[in-house]
């Protein structure tokens, strides 16, 4: 054996209260030393991985690997050069392992951090993210996932003598156990709750009445684009809380909804319409495209190719269904509506569906995001929650389209609509309503009823004497 290496594990489970777990394996002489060439950290030979966090990103370092060598022996020196007889031949495998949702128990993590041991253990349980050269920065970041157990090692391996050995893992909730606002136990804000539960029954009602009830599904549509940048600019501009921020969002998205609204019954440019219609169902549309494998490869990490290609797909979703207006509509009002009942779920269940949106949201707000890669656990309850949105999408779709059979494919200019009626009752003597005074001499005699009510009452006879 060349050396032993020892892995400890401790997990601080209250105040009181320690649980831990240690595993001693030794390497040959021709294995790699993990954390050998270490310059950066404490320790001379350092196989820890170190690993910090913020809302947006996870980010792991550790040290550089040396090359193999027989106890007794001095190590090769880490900078003597970089040719195939260095340690620059090394490679590094990183290693991603999600342990169950919704499952915070030491006892779980303690089970699976076995998992994430020894190199055949990491190798077949754990899903391998990148391989870093000896060239490349020993720092690799992911995306947050708080609540959400993840364990990440690293495998060092030597191509010429095929060889590897595993680092020290490392794991993280990326939220804090102790009490307080941000905590594991407390990732359900109530604002969150209250928001995405009443966005979701608007939506729920999108999905099977939206084409029939078409200006609140425009309401529905401006909520979603002005609420969406409203939360970005705010977020990035100022430093207010969540719960504020989340409340001037549901206002600004309101407004954002009634102006749509008001600018389809004043002008009925549909066209106008469902181009804001038709960008939202792109959005949806290319937000799932990069939450793929798709999404990690190296050319997107790039904010420019990922904008730019991110915002065509966005657009070629309407430009597609430019002939087909009608089911271009349902299709959003299907797709679209039924996700908001996603989103609800996950403000009380925790899903990976919702960093669909999320991730777009968070590369929006944090510019060093683009470096991150956007791995998210599929579980049991994943799959529960894609089949019911899966189900509704399609019901609310097939609903619509069978209901709007011989029907108007939209409904008619409203502004239009309110000046021929005005029309034909200034016209039409006959029509009980031409009779009806103007708005405005009906508004000024209601309020000259109103200010009666506060004046005092005159006292009935004669006021003054008879003149005889």
């Amino acid at each position: 054996m060349g050396f032993l290496q020892l892995l400890v594990v401790a997990v601080l489970a209250s105040e009181h209260r320690v649980a831990g777990a240690a595993e001693v394996f030794g390497n040959s002489s021709e294995d790699p030393v993990p954390g050998g060439c270490n310059l950066e950290f404490d320790l001379d030979i350092d196989p820890n991985i170190y690993l910090e966090y913020n809302f947006f990103e996870t980010t792991i370092k550790f040290a550089p690997a040396n090359l193999g060598y027989a106890r007794g022996v001095d190590p090769p020196p880490c900078d003597a050069g970089t040719d195939q007889d260095s340690r620059w031949r090394l490679q590094y495998d990183v290693y991603q392992y999600f342990l169950p949702e919704n499952d915070l128990t030491e006892e779980m993590l303690l089970k699976h951090l076995q998992r994430m041991v020894s190199v055949p253990q990491v190798k077949a349980s754990a899903l391998k993210v990148v391989t870093l050269t000896a060239n490349d920065k020993t720092s690799v970041s992911f995306s947050s996932l708080p609540g959400q157990g993840v364990i990440y090692n690293v495998i060092v391996w030597d191509p010429f003598l095929n060889t590897s050995a595993a680092y020290i893992p490392a794991h993280t909730y990326a939220c804090s156990f102790e009490a307080g606002e941000g905590s594991c136990a407390s990732l359900g804000r109530v604002s969150s709750k209250v928001f995405f539960t009443l966005f979701a029954l608007l939506g729920f009602f999108i999905c099977f009445f939206g084409h029939r009830f078409w200006k609140t599904e425009l309401f529905f549509i401006g909520f979603i684009i002005m609420g969406f940048f409203f939360y970005i600019l705010i977020t990035r501009l100022t430093p207010i809380k969540y719960d504020v921020n989340l409340i001037l969002t549901a206002v600004t998205g309101s407004v954002g909804g009634m102006f749509l609204v008001a600018v389809w019954w004043r002008f009925g440019i549909l066209s106008i319409c469902m181009l804001c219609v038709g960008l939202v169902l792109g959005f949806l549309i290319s937000s799932v495209t990069f939450f793929t494998p798709l999404g990690n490869l190296k050319i997107f990490h790039d904010d420019g190719v990922f904008w730019v290609t991110f915002s065509c797909i966005a657009i070629l979703i309407p430009v597609v269904f430019m002939g087909c207006l009608r089911i271009l509509n349902i299709l959003t009002c299907g797709v679209i509506g039924s996700y908001s009942v996603v989103l609800a779920i996950d403000s009380y269940w925790s899903t990976s569906l919702s960093y669909i949106t999320l991730n777009v949201l968070k590369r929006a707000l944090n510019k060093d995001f683009h470096r991150a890669f956007t791995n998210v656990p599929f579980q049991t309850n994943d799959f529960i929650i894609l089949a019911v949105w899966g189900m509704l999408a399609v019901s609310g779709i097939t609903l619509q389209i069978r209901r709007e059979r011989g029907r108007p494919f939209f409904p008619p200019h409203p502004y239009k609509l309110w000046k021929q009626e005005r029309e034909r009752r200034v016209t039409n003597i006959l029509d009980p309503s031409y009779h009806i005074p103007p708005l405005r001499e009906r508004l000024y005699g209601r309020l000259t009823q109103i200010k009666g009510l506060f004046q005092k009452e005159q006292p009935a006879g004669e006021r003054t004497p008879l003149l005889l």
